[in-house]
């Protein structure tokens, strides 16, 4: 794919979940504050983070348990592993699933950026096999990281980055932190 179609699909991604923030029923912004809600920020679109990759999938699928912000417990699976490169630094990201059945690979991350420009407690990408891969290679693309719904609202309970995918780079790409209405 060409850089200016990725860059224009990824701009029509993000008008398309303005408008579902901002409109439909299901949204995580609050109805109350839905009427002042202008669309959430972003990160350029940036090509240096969007990697064409070969996922290292584990021999043995440990089942790790993660604690969620409402203080449960959840199981994640490390089905396997991306090896990348930003700046010169090789980094490793775990890939996760819920159960062996599922065919998205969830991959939440903190960085450098975590509770400064993002979201504190890390952003999530989900990769699905009928968009995401192609030729035995998945396309990891930080610029389409997002919040948790729990960045959103109370009301919603998401897991925490296992310190396993905290990484020591600073990713400029994808949703910035958004700031509450209270």
């Amino acid at each position: 794919m060409e850089i200016s179609e990725w860059k224009k699909d990824l701009e029509s991604e993000r008008e398309n979940k303005d408008v579902f923030f901002g409109q439909h029923f299901q949204s995580p912004i609050p109805f109350e504050t839905r009427i002042k809600f202008k669309g959430l920020n972003y990160f350029s679109a940036d090509p240096k983070y969007r990697f064409e990759l070969v996922l290292h999938e584990h021999e043995k699928k440990e089942s790790i348990n993660v604690q969620d912000t409402q203080e449960n417990e959840r199981e994640l699976l490390r089905w396997g592993e991306f090896r990348f490169m930003i700046d010169n630094e090789e980094y490793v990201i775990q890939a996760y699933k819920s159960n062996p059945a599922e065919e998205r690979l969830f991959i939440p991350f903190r960085d450098v950026t975590s509770g400064k420009e993002t979201y504190g407690a890390g952003r999530y990408i989900d990769l699905n096999p009928e968009d995401d891969y192609n030729e035995g290679k998945w396309t990891l693309d930080f610029n389409k990281a997002y919040n948790p719904w729990c960045a959103y609202s109370n009301d919603y309970s998401c897991p925490f980055v296992p310190p396993e995918n905290w990484l020591k780079a600073s990713i400029q790409a994808g949703e910035k932190n958004y700031k509450r209405e209270e």
